[in-house]
């Protein structure tokens, strides 16, 4: 006896019963805002991914007779997480700052280079601590 969910009847007597398995790939590309690469990666591994409840028969092609038995994903491989841009004030608006007007800056350096940090604001915390 064969567990399938294709109905049969006593019509179909001398038909064959046929199972194929087909192997898709899905890419899922998700993106993340972070402080850095390894707050990003724990996000994606917390937080990403497949919600595998919604890999069911529902994502099939069923009709005339073609009915699905099983429905899985599996996890082959991944990229490496990639630096898109950080979040600036619109440079190309004078009032980006006062509007609070933010866009996703593709030319900035992933990691602030030492020295290249707001000096008036260190001025007013040195002022702040008394020197």
């Amino acid at each position: 006896m064969s567990d399938t969910n294709v109905t049969y009847t006593e019509k179909d007597i001398g038909k064959n019963l046929y199972r194929k398995k087909t192997y898709y790939t899905l890419c899922i590309e998700q993106e993340v805002l972070a402080d850095n690469k390894d707050e990003a990666d724990q996000m994606f591994i917390d937080n990403g991914g497949i919600d595998h409840s919604q890999i069911n028969h529902e994502i099939t092609e069923t009709k005339n007779g073609v009915e699905t038995y099983m429905v899985d994903a599996d996890y082959l491989e991944s990229d490496s997480t990639e630096y898109i841009g950080k979040v600036e004030y619109d440079l190309s608006d004078p009032y980006a700052k006062e509007e609070g007007y933010v866009e996703i800056n593709t030319s900035a350096d992933e990691v602030d280079i030492p020295g290249d940090v707001d000096t008036t604001l260190d001025m007013e915390i040195e002022t702040e601590r008394g020197r």
